[in-house]
């Protein structure tokens, strides 16, 4: 293979790699007994702290009472003497601002003595509160520059963890971020707010049923997160995948994902010495990962965890990608989390798989045996269906983002159009509720018999998935296949919860209305289920989300088809989604309004790098090489026309025309990217959208299509041929 010098340097770096370090000893110390060691867990809570300390904490934890400030000293001398015997010397407040990522102060915990010795000091004050500064994170108006006061207030319910360094170790406590007039400057707050909100809501649908304790009802998720890796050597080596990590250029490659031949297909050694890495550190954090595979595109995977409590997988993922992207480093990879990193193949979702229940009541999404018979869980499916229905624009916003633009509506990711998968199963029970105003069957499992004796019969689903649905039920949960891989899930688990939460209190009333009239509860929650069928259950399809039948039937409905995070972002405030939030104390008009303007901002923001690069990296690398190529051209066809040979320019020609192409392309962008627009921040986000993102992509066309004609020796960027396959 040929290529420039840059690149075939990068390619023996990726030929000759060997690990950097020593493999790990699993054999003397097995990855089974590391499970949560780094984790100030509830057994080392039982150990460390008095008796009725741990009680007090655990009844906030597990019933959501409120938190005896009396208990925090007690616990913070804990907490510190279990971090200083893990290699602690500091502290750090972890929480998560608007901008999606992990922020953190750390301090330490010694101080100088009166002797001159190293004192170990950290108080319940400490551990509860911190104040780092609010003016510096993105707030969308909620803080000013001058207005610097913010606080980080101590969530019991998410465990304080050790993070390692080969180097010592530092003590993580979660926090919420807060700003000095108590708004939420942060993504944990409102999952908080919103747990709180389903809790008492579906604490009044149990109660009607006569299931209802104390025990806190709270959100469940399980998050699988697709990822890309690709050596260090070339993505050093390409800027785009550096700063944007995305590639703004690239030519298909011969051989893509056409055969789909890498989906769970056997993971290469340096892959799975890495994953297997990834997966100890995950285990000694306390977080439960479960599955690893190959996805669909070649470079591409997969990591899952089984379902937690939404707070505590909301910090668990944070946690999965900032230990995929760091390990990565030691195996002389990088860890893309970008939901398009690579044009032509697929891209990363981030499926949220969710669900709501409690260790008595069990998983309220699980239809049993006999879905027909169980109005409970009917009661709780409906809930869901008017809410997805009701709140469809605002579930596509809380997805939308740059990132997710480019893979939305494509081969591996749902359609743009909010659509609920019900299954054969209940598809058909709901369908007798609407006929006739109840139910009296249930489409049964059945047996699959392979026809090979050797093989044994299979237990076979009442229904099929569905893989083209943005929100599936999937057995006793729904999964919302539609955001980002590289999003938190805190804002699609704050809208799932909050939604329902206003659904299950719409359920409620009139059902408690019902039954204080004397009416039998499951005649008036017939009634109530028909009623919610006929208004709402337009949302349902069961079919090809990619086909173009099911566009123009959404469109007959009337399903909103929201397709870029430019149309979708003014859905955060539509009236009736502030006056939910409001309601149910979630967030604030001023607090969702700051969150618009965040968002809004973060799109500019990231389609203003990726036209810089585009820039930068047209002008400085193709344009260079492509012109080099074609000064070689004209030379050869001039030498051959001095001696006589008649040489055809066929080939002179197409690539004078492409870099023509590309240079105007390039200057028309330069243009349009310096720019004033007038106006409020949508408008600019529609600029780059209408004006400078089709700009970009004809520049990106007559790039590619260069790609083809330059003589691989010149061409000055590792291709996607080289950086998906070559492992």
């Amino acid at each position: 293979m040929s290529g420039s010098e840059s690149r075939m340097r990068a390619i023996s770096a990726v030929t000759d790699y060997k690990p950097v370090e020593q493999p790990l000893n699993f054999a003397a110390e097995p990855t089974s007994e590391l499970f949560g060691v780094n984790v100030f867990s509830k057994n080392v809570m039982q150990e460390r702290l008095p008796k009725a300390v741990f009680k007090s904490l655990s009844r906030t934890i597990e019933m959501g009472e409120p938190l005896d400030p009396n208990a925090a000293d007690i616990v913070a001398s804990a907490m510190k003497d279990w971090a200083i015997e893990k290699g602690a010397t500091h502290y750090t407040h972890v929480f998560f601002p608007l901008t999606g990522a992990t922020a953190e102060k750390h301090d330490s915990l010694l101080t100088p003595g009166d002797s001159g010795q190293a004192l170990a000091a950290f108080s319940g004050k400490q551990l509860i509160q911190g104040e780092p500064d609010a003016s510096s994170f993105p707030s969308g108006g909620l803080r000013q520059t001058f207005e610097a006061r913010g606080y980080t207030a101590w969530d019991v319910t998410s465990p304080a963890y050790i993070l390692e360094n080969p180097n010592g170790t530092t003590l993580c406590i979660p926090t919420a971020f807060i700003s000095w007039t108590g708004e939420a400057l942060d993504k944990k707050t409102p999952v908080l707010r919103s747990m709180k909100a389903l809790n008492e809501q579906a604490h009044r649908i149990l109660s009607l049923f006569g299931n209802d304790n104390n025990e806190f009802i709270g959100a469940t998720c399980g998050a699988e997160q697709e990822y890309f890796l690709v050596d260090s050597n070339f993505y050093y080596t390409r800027p785009d995948l550096l700063t944007a990590e995305r590639s703004l250029f690239g030519a298909p490659p011969p051989k893509g994902q056409e055969f789909d031949d890498h989906y769970f297909g056997a993971i290469p050694e340096r892959v799975l010495a890495y994953m297997l890495e990834v997966e100890r550190e995950l285990f000694k954090l306390g977080i439960p990962v479960q599955t690893r595979h190959n996805e669909v595109a070649p470079g591409q995977y997969e990591i899952a965890p089984l379902f937690e409590t939404a707070n505590i997988a909301t910090d668990h993922q944070q946690l999965i990608m900032l230990t995929l992207r760091r390990i990565a480093e030691k195996y002389g990879m990088a860890c893309l989390t970008h939901e398009k990193p690579f044009a032509g193949v697929n891209g990363s979702g981030k499926h949220v798989n969710w669900s709501l229940g409690s260790a008595s009541a069990g998983n309220l999404l699980n239809p049993g045996d006999t879905p027909h018979d169980n109005v409970q869980f009917l009661v709780f499916c409906a809930a869901v269906i008017r809410a997805v229905d009701k709140f469809a624009p605002l579930l596509r916003s809380v997805v939308a983002s740059a990132g997710n633009d480019h893979r939305l509506g494509a081969n591996e990711a749902p359609p743009a159009i909010i659509s609920i998968f019900l299954g054969d199963q209940l598809t058909d029970v709901f369908k007798q509720i609407t006929a006739a105003g109840s139910a009296d069957s249930s489409i049964e499992s059945g047996t699959l018999t392979l026809g090979v004796d050797s093989l044994p019969p299979l237990p076979k689903d009442a229904g099929d998935r569905n893989r083209t649905s943005p929100f599936a039920f999937t057995g006793n949960r729904f999964e919302f296949r539609a955001v980002g891989s590289n999003q938190s899930i805190a804002g699609p688990l704050v809208a799932l919860n909050t939604i329902v939460a206003d659904s299950l209190d719409h359920i409620a009333t009139k059902l408690e209305n019902a039954t204080d009239k004397g009416e039998d509860l499951n005649k008036a929650a017939a009634v109530v289920l028909k009623d919610i069928l006929e208004q709402h259950g337009r949302v349902i399809f069961n079919g090809d989300g990619y086909s173009d039948e099911w566009h123009a039937e959404a469109e007959k409905r009337g399903l909103p088809n929201l397709k870029t995070t430019v149309d979708a972002l003014p859905a955060l405030l539509e009236q009736d989604v502030l006056d939910t939030f409001e309601k149910f104390n979630v967030l604030s008009n001023r607090e969702m309004h700051s969150r618009y303007e965040v968002y809004t901002e973060q799109y500019i923001l990231a389609k203003n790098v990726e036209a810089n690069l585009v820039l930068k990296l047209g002008r400085t690398m193709i344009f260079p090489a492509a012109v080099r190529y074609q000064s070689e051209l004209a030379s050869t066809c001039a030498n051959l026309k001095a001696v006589g040979y008649d040489f055809d320019t066929n080939t002179l020609d197409k690539v004078t025309t492409l870099i023509k192409d590309l240079q105007d392309a390039l200057d028309a962008l330069e243009i349009e990217n310096e720019k004033k627009v007038e106006g409020e921040s949508i408008d600019h986000a529609k600029h780059y959208l209408d004006v400078i993102v089709p700009i970009m992509n004809k520049i990106r066309n007559a790039a590619d299509k260069l790609e083809g004609f330059v003589s691989d020796d010149l061409w000055p960027l590792p291709t996607y041929q080289e950086m998906l396959f070559i492992k």
